[in-house]
């Protein structure tokens, strides 16, 4: 089945950065999309950013585009979100997932949290203004 596990959250005062990485272990993922949401409380839970399994393809949501980064690194079964210029609506729980299935050779970065089928378990990001 394989596992996710996130880490890099914590409390940062607003402009500044913070790095989330997203280890898989059980299995590989390098054949599949990935992609990272976020849930702030009493809200659905939210794209952020999608890349293909080479990461030669990302997806951003609008409200992140530009202070977001995402990327992978297939020979350490790990994905990264790098995050400037924070904000204090950027505050939430912050997920990674794996696509439901393998495809490689395609760009497929799917944005709808149904697409994905293996989610860690989430790591807490807090921007203080």
């Amino acid at each position: 089945q394989g596992q996710l596990v996130e880490s890099g959250g914590g409390l940062v005062q607003a402009g500044g950065s913070l790095r989330l990485s997203c280890a898989a272990s059980g299995r590989t993922f390098s054949t599949y999309a990935m992609g990272w949401f976020r849930q702030a409380p009493g809200e659905a839970r939210e794209f952020v950013a999608a890349i293909n399994w080479s990461g030669g393809n990302t997806e951003y949501a609008d409200s992140v585009k530009g202070r977001f980064t995402i990327s992978r690194d297939n020979a350490k079964n790990t994905v990264y979100l790098q995050m400037n210029s924070l904000k204090p609506e950027d505050t939430a729980v912050y997920y990674c997932a794996a696509d439901r299935g393998a495809y490689q050779g395609q760009i497929r970065a799917p944005r709808r949290p149904v697409e994905y089928g293996t989610w860690g378990q989430g790591t807490q990001v807090t921007v203080s203004s």
